[in-house]
């Protein structure tokens, strides 16, 4: 890992930290860590959800440009499918994610906010994918994950213009979860996280990958999938405590030990 990404343990709720002042700019050092944190996070069966933080001030302004500027063709094209790998990697954690949103979410840093399942953002907060302004477009997930969030037209137009999308918008369009004072983003975000702590995660990890394969195949196809896990589940311990509680003293009141 890197130095300006720490992976931060509060109880059972981990914090991919990003820590490159002023802006966090995602080079290519950084990116490499935020896939190691993601999948240390992921693999460690103690943390039961994640948050992705840029710190107080601002979560990712983008890419490094300087490092990004004199690359080639060639260049590029070896690294671009690692640059969506890494911010796939967060995608990916079998676990709720939440992306807590201060100040400017940009480029690079607006892809990998999409990346969580729910996005909690300061009320003074910016997102937006402003490559167009480069010469270049989006290359980790935006052009993808964008519109599958907010809808075709709406992606088109941040991705087309480059302008930035203020608090207000982005929940208006979906594009953020919830808007909070800026000072009360993180603690919003580990209330919300802490919520899974003693959850059901086999549960939680099936309906995930539930909702992310299904909303990439045809209904029928999703039906399958979700079939699938739903009876998967009656082999957990979760599954048989979790009914026994429910017949026993009501919903909301099981234990569960994640087997």
């Amino acid at each position: 890992m890197s130095d300006s990404v720490r992976l931060e343990l509060d109880g059972a709720v981990a914090t991919i930290r990003l820590d490159r002042p002023p802006m966090n700019a995602l080079n290519r050092e950084i990116q490499e860590a935020i896939r190691a944190a993601a999948i240390e996070a992921g693999e460690r069966p103690e943390i039961k959800a994640v948050l992705v933080y840029g710190g107080p001030k601002v979560f990712a302004a983008g890419a490094d440009i300087k490092e990004m500027a004199t690359l080639s063709y060639a260049d590029m094209a070896e690294r671009a499918v690692g640059l969506s790998a890494c911010f796939s990697a967060v995608a990916a954690i079998p676990k709720p994610t939440i992306a807590a949103i201060t100040g400017y979410a940009l480029g690079g840093g607006c892809e990998l906010a999409l990346c969580a399942d729910r996005r909690i953002a300061a009320d003074n907060a910016k997102l937006g994918q402003p490559e167009i302004l480069l010469g270049i477009i989006p290359g980790a997930g935006g052009t993808q994950r964008l519109p599958r969030l907010v809808g075709p037209a709406r992606a088109k137009d941040i991705c087309f213009t480059g302008r930035f999308v203020d608090a207000s918008e982005a929940l208006a369009i979906g594009l953020v979860d919830e808007v909070v004072p800026a000072e009360e983003v993180y603690d919003a975000a580990m209330a919300y996280a802490r919520r899974f702590a003693t959850a059901a995660s086999l549960a939680l990890r099936a309906a995930k990958e539930c909702i992310d394969r299904g909303s990439e195949v045809d209904l029928a196809t999703g039906l399958a999938i979700e079939s699938q896990h739903f009876a998967s589940l009656f082999a957990t311990e979760d599954q048989a405590s979790g009914m026994a509680s429910f017949i026993d003293n009501g919903p909301g009141k099981a234990t569960f030990a994640g087997r």
